[in-house]
């Protein structure tokens, strides 16, 4: 999983986007010391990925929020069943629902992806990696995903290891010259 303080980055600028100062609905029809109950329900088969970030995102709204995981992350589930039960601050639970859905439905997503080509290649010598074409801040929890539905991490970003790609050999006039610049740079670390 991802440092807390990322995760915590992550939940609150998207608590931010959807709430911004005020949620008009919940505030002024909901009483601020109600209290209230919620379940986590699958609504397809598939692979869970996201439950500890949704529990987090309901955490940050009410400290006090009471979050049940049934079925954690990497679980398989088909439809109804109960993946978290919560409860705790009405107003709360209603204003982290959007934001809890969209990542654990986004993370599942891809879990569950990952897990149907890791299957189809099942008995091979092949293996199912990412790349780093993620969305812009969710680079640690895609990432996570796929490894939750069996896949694995190829390079995190620009700095883990050099890659030659089209668009580098083009620039560099070509593979021969693109291979001795970097090993002009990078002596040893080249092959």
């Amino acid at each position: 999983m991802v440092p807390q303080f990322y995760l915590d980055d992550i939940i609150r600028r998207a608590l931010m986007e959807d709430i911004h100062y005020l949620d008009t609905t919940t505030d002024y029809m909901i009483d601020g010391h109600a209290t209230g109950t919620a379940q986590l329900i699958a609504k397809a088969e598939g692979v869970v990925c996201g439950v500890e970030v949704a529990k987090r995102v309901f955490q940050l709204l009410d400290d006090t929020c009471r979050f049940d995981i049934l079925k954690p992350d990497g679980s398989r589930v088909a439809p109804g069943d109960v993946i978290a039960r919560l409860s705790g601050n009405t107003r709360a639970l209603l204003k982290g629902e959007r934001t809890a859905l969209n990542l654990l439905q986004h993370l599942s997503g891809i879990a569950t992806a990952t897990r149907r080509l890791v299957d189809l290649v099942a008995g091979t010598k092949a293996a199912i990696t990412d790349t780093r074409k993620t969305l812009p801040g969710l680079r640690a929890l895609q990432k996570y995903a796929v490894t939750v539905g069996g896949g694995q991490n190829h390079r995190f970003n620009l700095s883990d290891g050099a890659m030659l790609k089209d668009n580098h050999i083009d620039a560099a006039g070509g593979i021969p010259a693109a291979v001795t610049a970097l090993r002009q740079k990078l002596g040893h670390m080249v092959k």
